[in-house]
């Protein structure tokens, strides 16, 4: 893993702040009267991508320009948020972008990669199609494949944890959601860094518990599939590395369902007027299911995103939930 001491993440979290300003964190009172404790949202779905992944971007794109100085171009695959985060850095740096998406991915997520300056490319009909295709166009175009985990990315999103603590040192327990891996990386490492006690906690979807199976098993586990809208969530294989970092220093992992992650779609919409996006919302659901545990205790929340697809927050502010068709799956 790359070097993850307080220097270090401080060094990242300035190359973040020169591009992307701090994000706030607030304790919000109806939400504290919801679960009976004292909850801090840090909110991620107000980056200028929307989403927490651009921090990690900016300090790899430096890698990169720095370590294979030769690249001109990046190539990777995404369902958006890990997208729009690459293009808006690599741009930023002067490289070509090239993104490959499944076909059916949202609409508004393809328009702001492209809005950003990517080529975009629909190919396959879920993220392990679009994913393989991408590997292909990189050796065939000689891009460079950005990967969906990486220290680097790591060290980058570290920078809200460091926020977050900075401003609110005395807490006792954060939830986080986990795709591959990097925020619980991230916030793990701002935590150890600045030697902290706050527990943190990994939440995955119910219907692709594989990060949360493997961190209980301590080795990798694999889920068939992954049918849940919640699409930052829904990967079918855990990262390795990340699974060597977090495994023997995140605290426990919780499991939320669709229907549990629609309701806190809603409630967050109700208590604090954000709107979060599937993955954004996991973390407030496992409160809610978790509230009797943390009665009385100050708490945080990682409101990862607020990108959802209008089709489904429409579905899911009118009090439904979406269920998702079987070949849309495995995202980052």
């Amino acid at each position: 893993m790359t070097d993850l001491s307080l220097p270090s993440l401080r060094a990242a979290a300035a190359m973040v702040h020169a591009q992307v300003p701090p994000t706030p964190q607030y304790a919000w009172p109806l939400l504290a009267a919801r679960t009976g404790c004292d909850v801090w949202v840090k909110h991620e779905n107000h980056t200028p991508t929307g989403a927490f992944k651009v921090r990690g971007a900016i300090p790899y794109i430096d890698w990169l320009r720095r370590m294979h100085p030769d690249v001109t171009g990046i190539i990777t695959a995404t369902r958006g948020n890990h997208g729009q985060a690459q293009v808006r850095a690599a741009r930023a740096a002067g490289l070509s972008v090239t993104i490959v998406v499944p076909h059916g991915n949202a609409l508004e997520k393809n328009a702001a990669m492209r809005g950003l300056g990517a080529t975009l490319i629909e190919h396959g009909h879920d993220f392990d199609s679009a994913k393989a295709e991408a590997l292909r166009l990189a050796q065939d175009k000689g891009l460079y494949m950005v990967p969906a985990f990486h220290g680097e990315l790591v060290r980058g999103v570290a920078s809200y944890g460091l926020e977050l603590f900075d401003a609110v040192p005395d807490i006792d327990t954060v939830y986080v959601p986990v795709g591959c891996g990097s925020g619980l990386c991230g916030t793990i490492a701002a935590r150890d860094a600045l030697g902290l006690d706050t527990k943190v906690v990994g939440v995955v979807s119910a219907h692709v518990d594989a990060a949360k199976r493997s961190f209980e098993a301590g080795k990798l586990l694999a889920s068939p599939s992954a049918h849940t809208f919640a699409d930052g969530v829904a990967v079918c294989t855990p990262v390795q590395e990340a699974l060597d970092y977090f495994g023997p220093r995140a605290d426990r992992f919780v499991a939320v369902s669709d229907d549990e992650v629609a309701a806190a779609i809603r409630i967050y919409w109700e208590d604090t007027h954000n709107l979060a996006e599937g993955a954004g919302a996991v973390a407030l659901a496992a409160l809610i299911q978790e509230k009797e545990r943390m009665r009385g205790k100050t708490v945080a929340v990682i409101l990862s995103g607020g990108n959802g697809d209008r089709s489904q927050m429409a579905e899911i502010l009118g009090g439904g939930t979406p269920r998702v068709q079987q070949d849309m799956r495995r995202a980052i």
